[in-house]
Order: C-alpha cells, then sequence, then structure tokens
C-alpha cells in the first residue's frame, strides 16, 4: 500500500491502480513457461505409457480397428494442423506490428481450434452411443483419458486465445501482450505435437487389426 501511495503522490490524488503494468523479466516468464510445458510433457508421458500398456486390454469388447474412424480422426488432425499454421501467420503479424492482421489470424486460428473441439466432442459421443464407454474395457478407459486430457487442454487454449484477442483489442500489441501471444504459441504448437502423437500410437496403430 505505501508503494501505491507514493506512486499517486506526484499528482496528489488517490489511485487505486496502476495504469501501466509492472515490468517483467522477459528470459524469466518465458522460463517458467517452458518449465510448465515440461511438466506437461510428463503428464502426457504417463498418460501415453499408460495407454500402451492398458491399450490391447479389450475385455472381449471392441478394439480400435472396431470403433475408430479414420477419415473423421483425418479431418481432425488437419484442423488443428491447420490451426497451427494460422497462430503462426498471426505471430509474423504482431512483429510487423499490424494488429488488426494479429486478431484476424488468431480469430481463423480459433475457429479452426472449434473445430477440432467439436469434431472430438462428436466421436466422443458417437462411440458412448455404440456403447464403447470408458467403464467398458481399460482400453476404453486409457482411450478416453489420454484423448480427452488433450481436448481439455485444447479447450483451455481457446480460452486463453479469446481472452488475449481481447486484451490486444484493448490496450494493442504492447510488449506484455506479445509476451503472452508468444507463451500461447509454444503452448499451441506443443499441443500440435501431442496430437501426432495420439493420431500415429492410438489411432494409426490401434486400427491395425
Amino acid at each position: 500500500m505505501a508503494h501505491s501511495h507514493t506512486a499517486a503522490a506526484d499528482d496528489g490524488e488517490l489511485h487505486f491502480y496502476v495504469a501501466d503494468e509492472h515490468g517483467h523479466a522477459e528470459g524469466g516468464t518465458m522460463l517458467g513457461f517452458w518449465l510448465y510445458l515440461m511438466s506437461d510433457c510428463l503428464i502426457f508421458a504417463i498418460l501415453f505409457a499408460t495407454y500402451g500398456v492398458l491399450g490391447r486390454n479389450y475385455a472381449a469388447g471392441p478394439s480400435g480397428a472396431d470403433l475408430f474412424d479414420l477419415k473423421l480422426v483425418a479431418v481432425n488432425t488437419s484442423m488443428l494442423l491447420f490451426s497451427s499454421i494460422t497462430y503462426g501467420f498471426a505471430m509474423l503479424e504482431m512483429e510487423k506490428g499490424d494488429q488488426r492482421m494479429t486478431q484476424r489470424w488468431l480469430a481463423v486460428t480459433g475457429a479452426f481450434g472449434l473445430c477440432f473441439i467439436g469434431l472430438e466432442l462428436y466421436e466422443f459421443a458417437h462411440l458412448i452411443h455404440e456403447g464403447a464407454t470408458p467403464q467398458r474395457s481399460a482400453f476404453l478407459s486409457s482411450f478416453f483419458t489420454l484423448v480427452g486430457t488433450h481436448g481439455v487442454h485444447v479447450t483451455f487454449g481457446l480460452i486463453w486465445l479469446v481472452t488475449l484477442m481481447v486484451q490486444v483489442h484493448q490496450r494493442g500489441l504492447i510488449p506484455a501482450n506479445r509476451r503472452r501471444l508468444m507463451c500461447l504459441s509454444m503452448f499451441w504448437h506443443f499441443l500440435d505435437v501431442i496430437w501426432i502423437g495420439v493420431f500415429t500410437f492410438v489411432y494409426l496403430m490401434g486400427s491395425l487389426k
């Protein structure tokens, strides 16, 4: 409170907020975010290992070859990959200082992300309708956990994306917003890499008889 009062003493008025953001050490922020991504890598490594152990335990139920629609999954994969490309375009426009085009590419990225989540929810609903619920077998339990965890990450990424779009609209491409967009870029591309592993390890290999 003493610091805030001193900062406001110059104009003789009491302020309950500071108009300018406090300075941040960019290197420290990026290091912290890399540490977070590494912890997320451990989470997904555990989920992949669990699926590797349980992925053939069908309990006399359906296997991936019986359930997976590779055409649908391929379309869904393309949605996420395209979103990664469009986010890259947004970052290029950010480097140019073009706020309007940055926002447009972020909106396109969000649209692709929403399509990805929508198709994934459709797939889950279809599987459950067919009786392939998480309780049916260890294979389905590990499948829903791994793919669902990735989907939750994408959902939070979309919420983060919308939040940043609002902040950029309100305050422009200030250094703090650039740093936040860079962190989200790392997170979004990380989810792409994880999904490539899911597509290959779960869907492609699971579809083999």
